[in-house]
């Protein structure tokens, strides 16, 4: 059963997105004091990331690159959008040249490797804000789920028209 944190009560929900909106939006403080009078399941160590959400991150951290690239291609190509703009966000993000992410496509590497393996993150990454999925970017707490949402939300920029100066931070 998931919850979501109102003051000192935990109230129950149902469906798979509260569970990372419940991360991102609520602290669980009033636990701290008293982790006894946290939902059991809830909560994992001294941080506030639960086993359940964990698991779901290493669900995605485990796809193939080779599969969740080309659907994000796929997402900005249906609004009009090419895969060498996508290159271009991805190479700026991550660091990779075009290259690189094209050989990525016929290799068995995984998606959180992608990211764990980057050469130059780029810093203005920082900057970027918003929603993805119901989450705010700048909240996630798994600092690897906010690397592979930043990209996301960089694509859904270039879907909706955005012109690449404002994506790109510059």
């Amino acid at each position: 059963m998931k919850y979501i944190i109102h003051g000192s009560e935990a109230i129950p929900v149902f469906g798979r997105k509260w569970n990372l909106r419940i991360r991102a939006v609520h602290s669980l403080d009033s636990f701290a004091n008293n982790p006894d009078s946290m939902p059991s399941g809830r909560r994992n160590g001294a941080d506030n990331i639960c086993e359940e959400d964990r698991m779901e991150n290493e669900k995605i951290f485990g796809m193939y690159f080779a599969k969740v690239y080309p659907m994000l291609i796929a997402r900005a190509e249906r609004k009009g959008c090419t895969k060498d703009e996508v290159d271009g966000i991805a190479s700026w993000l991550i660091g990779y040249s075009s290259d690189a992410i094209r050989g990525f496509l016929h290799s068995d590497l995984v998606y959180g490797d992608f990211f764990r393996q980057a050469p130059a993150l780029n810093p203005g990454r920082r900057l970027i804000r918003g929603t993805v999925c119901g989450v705010r970017v700048e909240n996630i707490e798994d600092s690897l789920m906010q690397e592979i949402r930043y990209l996301d939300k960089l694509v859904d920029e270039l879907a909706k028209d955005k012109k690449m100066e404002q994506i790109l931070r510059k």
